[in-house]
């Protein structure tokens, strides 16, 4: 098994990514190499994203998480890879389904390359994984990548008909942002356990990745309202011009005096950006944004708890600094 050495533990994000770079340099071979396919228009669609920059975590997570557990292999490069591909998949079809036209700070593949070829390239990308997932030649991998990917999907089917729905639940909104986002989160993470044969950490590594990925995931929602367009890389108020009630959204009906909530209902039943300073108003006024850092927070703490057993090492320091990362990021 590959012996951690112990260096100055990671104190930045920088830092963590510092900590993979040679790990990531062959997470990036394989994916170019797994990218090449003589349809010309699927290597541009899928470069132009896979290549497009973004923070990688979930890919490194998978790396860290191996490491953490003395993995000594190469598995660990194609798994992130595998993670990485079915993630870009699912922003390319979220793009078209949203009609997004903005995406890590330039435009969206579907508003340069149109949505049938970012419908069709997603496509590509699911099923270049699978071929990957069966190079693994593991059944467990198989199984928590399938259902990971099914479970993903049903949450972009249950987004979708949440859209205009301002009687959302907060439970029902944990479940949404469970299967669009931590799923694939928790599966990163557990694949690490199962590649290194250490099964004893299998659910504890799945419980980090859960709740990092909720906590994720709430700040998105929080940064939707409360950062700035080139800080976020995309167009501040998405969400609410899509009809989409996030938390802040949520929580902040709970609290708002009737007129207030009837704004927010209207905001969530119509879409649009006509009203976004007023509904950023209420928003703040109603302590939304603080509610939502402090989920955030508990869900970023509890990650960190899920691994406490895990051996010490500067890997294992690099996922508790993610998880305090993605609770204190603003893009």
């Amino acid at each position: 098994m590959h012996a951690v050495e112990k260096t100055q533990s990671p104190g930045s994000f920088e830092d963590v990514i510092s900590l993979t770079h040679d790990d990531m340099a062959g997470v990036d071979r394989l994916i170019e190499s797994s990218l090449a396919t003589d349809v010309e228009l699927v290597s541009q669609v899928s470069r132009y994203i896979v290549m497009s920059g973004g923070k990688r975590l979930r890919p490194v997570i998978v790396l860290l998480a191996s490491r953490a557990l003395g993995y000594d292999g190469e598995q660990h490069f194609r798994a992130a890879a595998i993670i990485e591909f079915i993630h870009t998949a699912t922003l390319l079809h979220d793009d078209v389904v949203d009609s997004s036209d903005r995406r890590r700070g330039r435009d969206s593949a579907n508003a340069v390359f149109g949505n049938q070829a970012s419908v069709l390239v997603g496509d590509f990308l699911y099923s270049r994984a699978f071929q990957m997932m069966v190079d693994i030649d593991r059944m467990r991998v198989m199984q928590i990548l399938a259902d990971a990917t099914n479970t993903i999907a049903a949450g972009e089917v249950m987004q979708l008909m949440n859209v205009g729905n301002p009687d959302l639940t907060e439970a029902d909104y944990e479940q949404v942002i469970y299967r669009k986002t931590a799923r694939l989160f928790e599966a990163g993470a557990q694949l690490a356990a199962v590649l290194s044969d250490r099964t004893e950490h299998e659910q504890a590594l799945a419980d980090y990745g859960r709740h990092l990925g909720t906590a994720f995931q709430l700040v998105d929602d929080a940064l939707d309202f409360n950062a700035s367009a080139e800080e976020l890389g995309k167009n501040l108020g998405d969400d609410i011009a899509e009809g989409k009630p996030t938390l802040p959204i949520i929580r902040a009906m709970q609290q708002a005096a009737p007129e207030q909530r009837e704004l927010l209902r209207t905001a969530i039943l119509e879409g649009g950006l006509e009203r976004l300073e007023s509904i950023q108003s209420v928003i703040e006024s109603t302590g939304a944004l603080q509610y939502t850092a402090a989920r955030a927070q508990d869900a970023a703490d509890k990650a960190i708890e899920a691994i406490a057993g895990l051996p010490d090492s500067d890997h294992k320091q690099a996922l508790i600094a993610i998880a305090d990362f993605a609770v204190h990021r603003r893009s």
